[in-house]
């Protein structure tokens, strides 16, 4: 299984980027991805996550300025980040699990992107 990350990039305050994780070689017609961040001298945190058929979830810090979803072929997410703030700078990750989506629990998750970076100027 590959993760691909893409669309990362440096914006200003209040601009808009939109990151997408491609999946290869996911054999499960369901299976949870998640996007998480890492700003440096910080621990990774949960942003967003989507099963194929279930319900985003968000951290508190993004809701109503990010939103994730599925591509109509379930292999692919995006994220949307609108509003973005100074604090939202950081490496963003995606990850995947076949087992549910309901936590940010790293330890599930099983396959890791290489991570794009998000840089975000005031």
């Amino acid at each position: 299984v590959q993760l691909m990350e893409s669309g990362g990039g440096s914006v200003q305050t209040g601009g808009s980027l939109r990151l997408s994780c491609a999946a290869s070689g996911l054999t499960a017609k369901d299976y949870c991805m998640a996007w998480f961040r890492q700003a440096p001298g910080k621990a990774r945190e949960g942003v967003a996550r989507i099963s194929s058929y279930g319900k985003p979830q968000y951290v508190d810090s993004v809701k109503g300025r990010f939103t994730i979803s599925n591509d109509n072929a379930k292999t692919t997410r995006y994220l949307q980040m609108n509003s973005l703030k100074p604090e939202d700078t950081a490496m963003y990750y995606c990850a995947a699990h076949h087992w549910g989506c309901f936590t940010f629990n790293q330890e599930d998750f099983t396959w890791w992107g290489q991570g794009t970076q998000v840089t975000v100027s005031s």
